[in-house]
């Protein structure tokens, strides 16, 4: 999901009174707060929507939806990067006891994160770039980009410190298997994801 920066609070008002605010006046929307900024992403399209059903589907058959794993759309996820910081994923896999890890603002601790997420829109920078310093920071294993900008997907490992230390980008075409770190062997097809997101693979292309 894509986000455009919002005005800072006014007053004495602190930034998640304002996130909570705009989100009452603006339904449908999702805002969140990263590095301390708050940023507002208006409702998706319909194939935004749909390759997030799409992408469930493996997940689920691979196990990863029961008794030890849960697959949420539109977690939050509190961040260790600012004082009032948190992150709503697209997808989210967590630990099925995610319950029991309940930190603030309906946000969830990342420590039960295993994989994130996002579906680019059009503010695409956010995805590629403030949200990988965050999930590295949250220490979030495995981040997954649906670049539907440049039409790639990419996949984050190895949380580092300003950073993932492995950052691969998959064209149409590639058959790509996420770590098994995650809980079980998820295969995605490239090309698949992207026809479903709405970008023709460059295969296919005119």
């Amino acid at each position: 999901m894509s986000a455009a920066p919002a005005e800072q609070p006014p007053g004495n008002r602190s930034l998640i009174d304002e996130a909570n605010r705009l989100m009452e006046r603006n339904p449908g929307y999702r805002v969140e707060i990263i590095e301390g900024q708050i940023l507002v992403s208006p409702p998706a399209d319909g194939p935004h929507g749909e390759v997030l059903t799409d992408l469930i589907l493996p997940f689920v058959v691979a196990g990863l939806h029961g008794d030890e794993a849960k697959l949420i759309q539109g977690m939050g996820l509190w961040l260790p990067g600012g004082p009032s910081d948190y992150a709503i994923p697209d997808l989210s896999l967590v630990d099925a006891d995610y319950r029991n890890h309940k930190a603030y603002n309906n946000c969830y601790d990342p420590v039960v994160f295993r994989l994130v997420l996002e579906v680019t829109s059009s503010n695409y920078q956010t995805d590629l770039r403030a949200k990988v310093t965050a999930y590295a920071h949250a220490k979030v294993p495995v981040y997954v980009i649906v670049d539907r900008k440049h039409s790639r997907l990419h996949v984050l490992t190895d949380p580092a410190q300003d950073g993932y230390a492995t950052h691969r980008i998959h064209a149409p075409g590639e058959l790509v298997t996420l770590p098994e770190s995650i809980g079980a062997k998820v295969t995605l097809d490239v090309a698949e994801i992207l026809t479903a997101a709405g970008r023709k693979p460059e295969a296919e292309a005119e």
